[in-house]
């Protein structure tokens, strides 16, 4: 019997008369919804028909997580008065329940994917609401796309709606409504019961979040906050954290507290998730939960929301081909959807654990996932799509061209796309295993060599990490997985199977003939198995924890602890390779941290990366000098090398030059006549410009061939380079082909004619010239030489070659400062002259005596 007092409660029925309008006429509609108004459980029905409003239509209700596909189900078919999977049924990865009565079906995204590739038409399909649509996961992104395709050629008839408590509405009105204008935005006010706001800020300074590492110290806080709330506050209390680790250490610090604690997650088991979602039954609960219970569910009995402001999402190095999930600030919209948790049902309170000065600064919408995930499984949607640059795609957001094209290189790796992108038949058939392509080349390639079952129950352990308790042994984790009774061990078993039933057998030379002969162990299969999924990740030993990946990637084990060495306390600190399927890179190391991997040998490591395998002469500048080697590669990773006898002349060259490049022009022989040259070439780019050249460390490097054209063709090592004379080289610069180097002596002359007679040498090396000369030298100048327009700085010195006194200006030295210097030197050097006027004494390099015999 339909609970027509529960549908009659739910705002969103005022806004059903013009979705239904809107459906009937454009055939598409954003739908705008608080949370709390029905969106995700009356729509559906009453676009099916199901609560006496119209016409039976099918409808498809796309979830973005299997939690909220069960929970929006079983919501529905409760309504209905029955149990979901008979008019109200739902399908997730691994799960069906839906049967011929079926009229509405919620399915996760990946599911809807899926069924869009196999059968675009949808047939039987009369209309597809995509839920939470503000979240802008990347499967829902994608699916939207394919969806306004069907409706653009191939059922124009289809109904799709856009449906969403916080989104950019425009935007989507705009993508949905195509060529023929935005479609039509329909909104729902709802009845919303007021949330109070309390700023709950640490009272210290915390460390912020980076990587998957959030400071202890913001989790004990959090933890307080929620005491506090169970004191102040009535009702149950929703905490949002980041992720699984979080909540339980959290969990563990509420150990104590007057209330039952439970633990939501995409990883708990469904039946926890089922208990949470029913409700108490009096006793008062603490739900400490991820984001997947900021839309689509109703927590029952929760008046207070705890928020930690912090997210998890997905971040993809492509330089490194890491991929890993990180945590960052939740999004302004999120926290109005946490928030909006405490209202459901009554006013209600959220303690916010920021101060209200840093929420302005929050991002307004969480990052699309199209433009910081790893795109490998969309770029093979849309090849097999028929897209495969994604250009003929209605999305948001293009999707970066960069890491578009490291993903069409990873799919062209593993034979899932051709030369031109277009699928393949093993990339069909790799779409449709449900997993990454990386693993569906795993499973496709290894269950010849290791059977079916074993290569689906390796997937299986690799398509969800297993939890952090498991270790870090890939090998000894699936061990412990057969063995284990937990909810994890539940849901591989469940997917293991699925993967072992979708694959099938394997297809004539499907596979290559990786790994060890007869029957392996289990070691040599899931090793095998990682190093199919992740070629480039084949890493092989440095010591002490540390490896090198085929990628170029250092990775380290991760310590114990403090004080610790990288991977003490690990069962593969003395593999000599290994197969990585787990790693990431925190913020600001240089090596990558592996949190999963299997030991194997060299053999297996060259079988599964191949494609990555290299020999060829090698010359280049290493250690200071040039190497010349056949060297074999895996990658990055040296297999073996050999000296050259013969190395080519051309690459010679290349590895001297790249040499002088790397070390700067001083591997040359700079004598001093040399380093003069280029002070006095450097003093007349600074003072006139062109045509006299740059001749800095950059632009001689820049003009290397120009310079050292033909010293470089006879230069085999670093030796060669320091017999080079780099001032006859440095001559070839100067503006010879314009007549101007005639002026070279001129313009900046290296010696300078002093009044005693001496040709004394100028110094170039500073920012204005330096002349140093005898003081007795100059009697008689009135003002200092200029060079090129520019007065010497002369540097007065004593008899015995000392500095004495530094001026630009002679004549105000002779009137002042000569006096000083006089009455300070003359004792010192009786035999020099100290006239009293040096302005008209007789310059000389002499003594007084011999000036007089002279």
């Amino acid at each position: 019997m339909i609970r027509r007092d529960a549908l009659a409660q739910l705002p969103v029925r005022t806004a059903l008369p013009a979705l239904r309008a809107a459906l009937d006429g454009p055939g598409a509609a954003v739908l705008c919804a608080p949370p709390g108004t029905g969106k995700t459980t009356l729509v559906p029905l009453d676009l099916a028909g199901l609560t006496g409003a119209g016409p039976v239509r099918r409808v498809l209700v796309a979830e973005p997580r299997r939690i909220a596909a069960r929970a929006a189900a079983r919501r529905m078919a409760w309504l209905l008065g029955e149990k979901a999977g008979e008019r109200v049924g739902f399908t997730v990865r691994g799960e069906r329940r839906a049967g011929a009565r079926t009229v509405v079906e919620v399915v996760t995204t990946g599911v809807l994917l899926q069924r869009l590739q196999r059968d675009p038409e949808l047939a039987g399909v009369d209309v597809v609401v995509l839920d939470e649509c503000h979240e802008r996961h990347l499967d829902a992104d994608t699916s939207a796309a394919f969806l306004l395709d069907v409706r653009e050629t191939l059922r124009p008839e289809l109904g799709l709606v856009a449906a969403s408590a916080t989104t950019d509405a425009e935007g989507w009105a705009r993508l949905l409504g195509g060529s023929a204008g935005a479609a039509p935005v329909v909104e729902a006010a709802g009845v919303s019961h007021p949330v109070e706001v309390v700023w709950a800020p640490p009272q210290r300074p915390v460390q912020p979040a980076h990587g998957m590492r959030v400071d202890p110290a913001l989790l004990g806080h959090v933890a307080a906050v929620v005491r506090r709330a169970l004191h102040e506050q009535t009702g149950d209390v929703l905490c949002f954290l980041p992720g699984v680790g979080e909540i339980g250490r959290v969990a563990g610090q509420l150990a104590g507290v007057d209330a039952e604690v439970l633990q939501v997650h995409g990883q708990a088991p469904a039946e926890v998730q089922d208990a949470v979602l029913a409700g108490g039954d009096g006793v008062r609960r603490v739900v400490l939960a991820t984001s997947v219970a900021e839309s689509s569910l109703t927590v029952p009995g929760v008046r207070v929301v705890v928020d930690s402001g912090l997210a998890r999402v997905p971040r993809t190095d492509h330089a490194r081909g890491l991929s890993a999930l990180a945590t960052v600030r939740a999004s302004r919209a999120a926290a109005r959807q946490r928030a909006g948790r405490a209202g459901r049902e009554a006013p209600g309170v959220v303690y916010r654990c920021w101060a209200e000065g840093e929420d302005g600064r929050l991002p307004a919408f969480p990052d699309p996932e199209i433009k910081v995930a790893d795109l490998t499984a969309f770029a093979l949607q849309a090849a097999c799509w028929g897209d495969p640059a994604a250009r003929g795609l209605a999305l948001l957001d293009a999707p970066p061209a960069g890491a578009l094209a490291a993903a069409r290189e990873v799919l062209a790796a593993v034979g899932a796309v051709d030369a031109e992108g277009r699928a393949t038949d093993r990339g069909v058939r790799m779409a449709r295993l449900g997993l990454h392509p990386r693993l569906a080349r795993a499973l496709l390639d290894g269950a010849p060599e290791v059977g079916l079952r074993r290569a689906a129950e390796v997937v299986a352990l690799l398509s969800e990490e297993p939890p952090r308790a498991y270790g870090d042994d890939l090998a000894a984790a699936w061990r412990s997985v057969r063995r284990g009774g937990d909810a994890y061990a539940a849901r591989w078993r469940q997917e293991a199977r699925r993967l072992a039933s979708a694959a099938g057998e394997p297809r004539a030379g499907e596979g290559a003939a990786v790994g060890p002969a007869g029957a392996p162990g289990d070691d040599a299969v899931a090793g095998l198995i990682a190093a199919l999924a992740f070629p480039e990740r084949v890493a092989r030993a440095r010591g002490g924890g540390s490896f090198l990946m085929a990628s170029g990637t250092g990775a380290e084990l991760a310590g114990a602890g403090p004080g610790t060495r990288a991977g003490d306390g690990s069962g593969l600190r003395d593999a000599e390779w290994l197969a990585v399927a787990v790693a990431d890179r925190p913020v600001a190391a240089v090596s990558a941290r592996i949190r999963l991997a299997a030991v194997i040998d060299e053999e297996t490591a060259g079988a599964a990366a191949r494609a990555l395998y290299s020999s060829g002469e090698e010359v280049g500048w290493s250690g200071g000098d040039v190497v010349a080697r056949r060297v074999t590669r895996l990658g990055a990773i040296e297999l073996a090398s050999r000296p050259l006898a013969s190395p080519d002349a051309g690459l010679l060259r290349d590895a001297v030059v790249s040499g002088l490049r790397r070390e700067g022009p001083g591997l040359l022989r700079w004598s001093a006549a040399a380093v003069s040259l280029r002070q006095r070439m450097a003093f007349l780019h600074r003072e006139w410009g062109a045509p006299w050249p740059d001749v800095s460390d950059e632009a001689l490097l820049a003009r290397v061939e120009e310079w050292l054209g033909g010293e470089l063709a006879r230069a085999r090592r670093r030796a060669d380079l320091e017999r080079i004379d780099a001032g006859q080289a440095l001559a070839r610069l100067l503006p010879w082909a314009t007549g101007e180097a005639a002026r070279f002596d001129e313009l900046a002359p290296e010696r300078i004619e002093v009044p005693s007679g001496s040709r004394v040498r100028v110094d170039y090396g500073g920012e204005q010239p330096v002349l140093a000369v005898k003081l007795q030298e100059v009697f008689g100048w009135q003002e200092s030489p200029r060079v090129s327009g520019v007065p010497l700085l002369i540097h007065l010195l004593s008899p015995a070659g000392r500095p004495a006194a530094v001026t630009a200006d002679l004549a105000s030295f002779w009137k002042g400062g000569y006096r000083s210097v006089r009455a300070e030197l003359r004792g010192r050097y009786p035999k020099h002259p100290w006239p009293e006027d040096p302005s008209t004494a007789v310059p000389t390099r002499h003594t007084t005596a011999r000036l007089k015999r002279a």
